[in-house]
């Protein structure tokens, strides 16, 4: 794996990361002119290697059951290598006393290493023996050459899924592997004022021939999906609408993961 390949699996975990705890108590990057230099190097083929780490925190309240709550937070630092080399990772609670921290800090390196192996040629290719679903999120899609890339690299990389242009976008794709992962790289090179990987969903296929890929496809191909635009430019779409289109492909539950409420 490249140096620049590994980059950009960094930049997308960290936009992961970013809308599984999307509050900024939740999920705090320490170093943002690491990840500005890890982005500019990620898009630049002439770009020297970053000066520093990528580091963040992550704090977490968990609800124990029969306890009162326990708040503890996972300071994580990624190598330049990483996902080929381990994370640093280091968790801490006032709730622990130093050698009760210092012994699960020692539990949790010695599971990373038995649980976590490196990125390997099989590894890559178990890809095309994965079906993805992405479901992204982008403050808007306005721009008409962006909506014709989306459609266009959907069909080159044979995705099905739709694009709904406007504030906010909306954007599924669905397929192998390796062709979701090539259209996300490509997408978030674009320059966007937001945009990252909501929920995402990965399914083994047992023989991984054409009609299993068939199977798990909820759309048969890529389309632009518009729903009774409104608002002063046009660019607002009925979210009720795009409600019962996700509801008809058995996608309702995703509603709520966009936008926090149940739809109707």
């Amino acid at each position: 794996m490249s140096n620049r390949e590994e980059a950009e699996i960094q930049l997308s975990e960290l936009d992961l990361l970013s809308s599984m705890f999307p509050y900024e108590e939740e999920f705090v990057v320490t170093d943002q002119l690491a990840v500005a230099e890890l982005k500019h190097y990620a898009e630049n083929e002439s770009a020297e290697m970053p000066s520093s780490k990528v580091q963040f925190v992550l704090n977490v309240k968990p609800e124990v059951t029969n306890a009162s709550m326990v708040e503890f937070s996972m300071a994580c630092a990624l190598p330049f290598k990483y996902p080929t080399v381990l994370p640093e990772i280091t968790v801490r609670s006032s709730a622990l006393s130093r050698s009760q921290q210092i012994h699960l800090n020692s539990d949790l390196k010695t599971y990373l290493m038995q649980n976590c192996s490196v990125t390997t040629p099989n590894a890559m290719q178990s890809e095309d023996n994965t079906f993805t679903r992405l479901w992204i999120y982008s403050h808007h899609i306005y721009n008409k050459q962006k909506r014709k890339n989306i459609i266009d690299w959907a069909k080159e990389l044979a995705l099905s899924g739709f694009c709904m242009p406007g504030k906010p976008g909306v954007v599924c794709v669905e397929g192998l592997q390796s062709s979701c992962e090539e259209f996300w790289s490509r997408v978030r090179r674009l320059t966007w004022k937001r945009i990252l990987i909501r929920h995402r969903e990965d399914v083994s296929l047992e023989g991984g021939g054409h009609a299993e890929i068939q199977k798990q496809r909820k759309f048969s191909t890529l389309e632009e999906k518009c729903f009774d635009a409104h608002g002063a430019r046009g660019n607002h779409m009925d979210l009720g609408q795009l409600y019962h289109f996700l509801e008809e492909k058995g996608c309702a539950d995703i509603f709520q993961m966009y936008f926090g409420v149940e739809g109707h």
